[in-house]
């Protein structure tokens, strides 16, 4: 079954995502941190909303960038509607996180030995 989540708010919140691994997944982002969704075929950016000024997390998510645009329409327009929601991850976010595995390999000994390769 496809994950989905209803149009109800200028958010998502995560508590409204069907999918636990994903609703897991989302809860453990840091405050500000950004995750790439599929949102009924949009591949867009959203953001995890700050913690409330009491420290308590707001347990939400924010679209980003051209997301918020798609995002605010399809509230004004399809709200209420059931939509698909995924994870989707890009190749230079894919290598951004495997470079921090080998910080090992990051000395300055390396560099001077690898640089002209």
């Amino acid at each position: 079954m496809v994950p989905q989540v209803k149009i109800s708010d200028i958010a998502i919140w995560i508590k409204h995502v069907e999918n636990p691994q994903l609703r897991a997944r989302l809860k453990a982002l840091p405050d500000e941190e950004f995750i790439n969704l599929e949102t009924d075929g949009v591949i867009g950016r959203w953001v995890r909303m700050k913690s409330g000024k009491d420290g308590r997390p707001t347990e939400g998510i924010r679209p980003d960038g051209n997301m918020k645009k798609v995002w605010n329409d399809w509230y004004k327009t399809r709200r209420g509607e059931l939509v698909s929601i995924r994870e989707v991850q890009f190749a230079d976010d894919y290598l951004v996180n495997v470079s921090k595995l080998f910080v090992e390999w990051d000395s300055p000994e390396d560099k001077e030995a690898f640089r002209d390769l």
